[in-house]
């Protein structure tokens, strides 16, 4: 194998584990905290990290298997098979992360009337259009001869893709520009509390001008998160897609696989993007690192701890009787 595949092996095994295990935690904090089982977002978050876990356990191998051993890992009909898994997977992934955009523009733009307007129900409903758009779309590919596939790809990819990337756009877009004007609102409060606070120690005026510049930058970086991963992920992947269905334009096969290595990126980012690195999330998984040190800690107390715990025990009954109370404390 030459350098540049070696490193695409490689670069695809590092994929292939954090994805396996940022998306199992994901999961694993969906089953333990019945608060994040409440909330509407979650059954989008829970759709997305099963695509993605899928992907990982399915599409990701077999790409891997075919670029060690520079072939395709199985017949043509076992190739379709992993190009229908592939394309339907993919595509629920996106419109997953259409639906979650929508979700947090009504959640920050209509904050009265989002519990009314976004129900268990009407996410079921979203999430049901994800799959039957996936499932036909990537159905109708596998049936369709070569000019019809063709014209058929370009329409599918422009109501995926662009789709997608336009109501991710749209939708953050719009979260920003409410995010930045609470915080311009709450800027001015606090330059005229610092303004009455004439006594105030320089550094602690300083600290709260900081903490203004983070406020807006935070709700940028966010925005800029949700957005150019998803750009730098999937559009090379589906630009590709679409370039390679014309024999006179070459491919090389190592930039096909980079494109693939991309999109499957997504997936091993997705978990941290909309999950982990949220507080909810963070205290979920200390939680549960805390309960699986516990039994530890506990043994490792040893029986010497659990004599003293008794001895304080006879200890304290003693005392009680003496002063005439109960006898068990």
């Amino acid at each position: 194998m030459a350098a540049v595949e070696v490193l695409l092996s490689v670069l695809m095994l590092v994929i292939i584990v954090v994805s396996l295990l940022s998306n199992a935690v994901v999961l694993i904090c969906f089953l333990y905290n019945p608060q994040i089982r409440k909330q509407v977002p979650c059954v989008f978050t829970l759709n997305l990290t099963f695509c993605n876990l899928l992907l990982t356990v399915s599409n990701m191998p077999l790409t891997l298997v075919g670029l060690v051993n520079k072939g395709q890992p199985g017949s043509d009909a076992f190739c379709q098979l992993v190009g229908f898994s592939e394309t339907f997977l993919t595509t629920n992934s996106m419109l997953s992360m259409a639906a979650l955009s929508i979700d947090r523009w009504i959640a920050v733009v209509f904050p009265l009337r989002y519990h009314s307007r976004i129900r268990h129900r009407d996410a079921a409903l979203v999430l049901g259009y994800t799959w039957i758009h996936s499932m036909s779309f990537s159905t109708a590919a596998a049936c369709l001869s070569q000019t019809p596939f063709v014209v058929f790809t370009v329409v599918f990819h422009s109501l995926t893709f662009l789709l997608s990337f336009l109501v991710l756009c749209v939708t953050y877009l719009k979260v920003l520009k409410v995010a930045r004007f609470h915080c311009k609102r709450i800027d001015v409060i606090t330059m005229q509390t610092l303004v009455l606070l004439v006594d105030i120690h320089p550094s602690v005026r300083e600290r709260c001008l900081e903490e203004q510049k983070r406020r807006r930058q935070r709700a940028t970086r966010k925005i800029s998160t949700f957005i150019g991963t998803f750009m730098v992920c999937f559009a090379p992947y589906v630009i590709t897609r679409i370039v390679e269905l014309f024999p006179s334009v070459p491919i090389d096969h190592r930039w096909g696989v980079v494109s693939k290595c991309l999109a499957y990126s997504k997936a091993a980012c997705d978990p941290f993007v909309y999950s982990l690195l949220r507080n909810q999330y963070k205290k979920t998984c200390g939680d549960i690192i805390n309960r699986l040190l516990k039994p530890s800690s506990m043994n490792a107390s040893g029986p010497g701890h659990h004599d003293n715990h008794e001895t304080r025990g006879r200890n304290n009954t003693v005392q009680t009787t003496e002063t005439g109370g109960c006898v068990t404390v």
